[in-house]
């Protein structure tokens, strides 16, 4: 008897809105109806009201407003972590989106010299503003750092051995190793050292007649203490110079700006690795910069100019919006004050303790006056995280609000209540520790205060 009273399709398609596309009416029509069959057979719905003709047209339409709404959306990101990976990583400040916007929405000049009226190169649009920010030679812009990494020991080391100390073989997110890029750019890893102490004579002894490049690697995601011993960019840069052997260095993460001035352990700036004397340097656009993804490799206009010419650069050259907000950013870095105050990587970082604790009063005393019931709002003190795979023993001290939950009989617990927020429009992305939910304030945007109130008075309220 349940299963007749399944509606039939086409009496459901008439109640629904005429400017959907049929294909996807009829996909989700049936994907609904498939589904209560299914509960049928299993024994979970016996309501036949269920079955009624509005609310099956209820669910239907509530599936297809979710199979309408864009996959990549925004979100709020309450977990403290600023340089989130899976969040999208860094924010672009509004002002550099403007810039995006009118490259996207009109001609330019992307590869065309507007004084010489002729053909130009996309790269001239950053490269004299890394040059100008790093004290580089040369630079180049790619689509990420795995991309500048594979790119040049690709071009200076395809069928010869580059040396790298054992402690510096990393693995980052998404299974990215040094030794699988390595193989794949047809360069031959030489890995010398131990995994916890590498000496200068390690190079030394394994440099030969086949030996492209000395290669460090900053250990930006993982730390080894203890003891330890690793070998210095100028000392490296020493022993390349004696045998002819270019030094490359791979910051990983990279940055623009010392940050120790506000309490940060220290982190090789780009700046300083060449000054040190790496022939050629790569790094992220999108983690410790600030910016949008890519990969940037600055340095010797010998090397970079190799590089530039071989045919894989076309394979993974970025486009010209991502190079309209990476001109942006840099732009910005020309005052380096002003960059930690407009960027907005660079502002959570730099944010003292003393502003998490209003921020995080702020946001109580909006959901106090929603009366809540079932829950107690508090604080507590946290840790925020740099992310990002970068300054993985960096602790940002932080203050975070807490939902506590006054008893299983009485209200949601914290694990239904972060469900919730997940489903939410828009998403909030938080923490659960200790069966209470932390809203970590730091990576909270000012204009998201409002918003994040009433994504948590819903979904408190939607579990009730």
């Amino acid at each position: 008897m349940l299963f007749k009273k399944i509606p039939k399709t086409d009496k459901i398609l008439e109640r629904l809105p005429k400017d959907i596309p049929h294909t996807l009416k009829v996909s989700v029509c049936r994907q609904v109806l498939d589904n209560l069959r299914s509960q049928i057979s299993s024994g979970t719905l016996t309501d036949p009201e269920a079955l009624e003709l509005d609310r099956v047209v209820e669910k239907v339409s509530q599936v297809l407003e979710k199979r309408l709404r864009p996959s990549l959306r925004p979100l709020i990101n309450a977990t403290g972590v600023v340089v989130h990976t899976n969040l999208g990583r860094s924010l672009l400040p509004e002002d550099v989106f403007q810039q995006i916007f009118q490259v996207a929405v009109n001609y330019s000049n992307l590869e065309y010299d507007l004084e010489a009226g002729k053909r130009g190169s996309r790269y001239s649009h950053v490269e004299e503003l890394l040059c100008e920010l790093t004290g580089a030679e040369s630079a180049l812009v790619v689509n990420n750092n795995a991309a500048a990494v594979l790119l040049t020991l690709e071009t200076l080391a395809r069928g010869k051995e580059v040396i790298v100390s054992r402690g510096e073989l990393v693995e980052i997110g998404g299974s990215f190793r040094i030794p699988d890029v390595m193989a794949r750019s047809g360069a031959i890893l030489r890995e010398v050292g131990a995994t916890n102490r590498t000496h200068l004579r390690d190079y030394e002894n394994a440099i030969n007649e086949n030996t492209a490049l000395l290669m460090k690697v900053h250990q930006s995601n993982f730390a080894v203490v203890g003891f330890t011993s690793k070998v210095s960019m100028s000392d490296l840069k020493e022993l390349g110079k004696r045998h002819g052997i270019p030094v490359i260095e791979d910051l990983g993460s990279g940055n623009l700006v010392d940050l120790t001035p506000y309490g940060f352990m220290h982190e090789p700036t780009v700046q300083e690795s060449l000054k040190a004397g790496a022939d050629l340097v790569s790094f992220s656009g999108d983690k410790m910069l600030g910016g949008p993804q890519a990969g940037i490799i600055v340095g010797k206009a010998e090397l970079v100019d190799k590089i530039k010419k071989n045919p894989m650069n076309r394979a993974v050259r970025i486009d010209k919006l991502t190079l309209a907000g990476l001109e942006a950013i840099l732009a910005i870095y020309r005052r380096p004050e002003e960059a930690l105050r407009r960027i907005p990587t660079l502002r959570m970082l730099s944010m003292p303790y003393e502003e998490t604790k209003k921020r995080a009063e702020r946001l109580a005393r909006r959901l106090r006056k929603m009366k809540l019931g079932g829950v107690k709002i508090g604080y507590r003190d946290t840790i925020s995280r740099v992310g990002g795979g970068a300054m993985p023993l960096q602790e940002l001290k932080s203050r975070a609000v807490v939902i506590s939950f006054e008893g299983a009989s009485s209200g949601p617990d914290a694990a239904r209540v972060e469900r919730r927020l997940r489903a939410g429009d828009p998403p909030v992305i938080a923490r659960i520790e200790d069966e209470e939910i932390m809203f970590d304030l730091r990576t909270v945007q000012d204009r998201e205060f409002p918003v994040l109130a009433q994504c948590i008075k819903k979904a408190i309220e939607g579990v009730g």
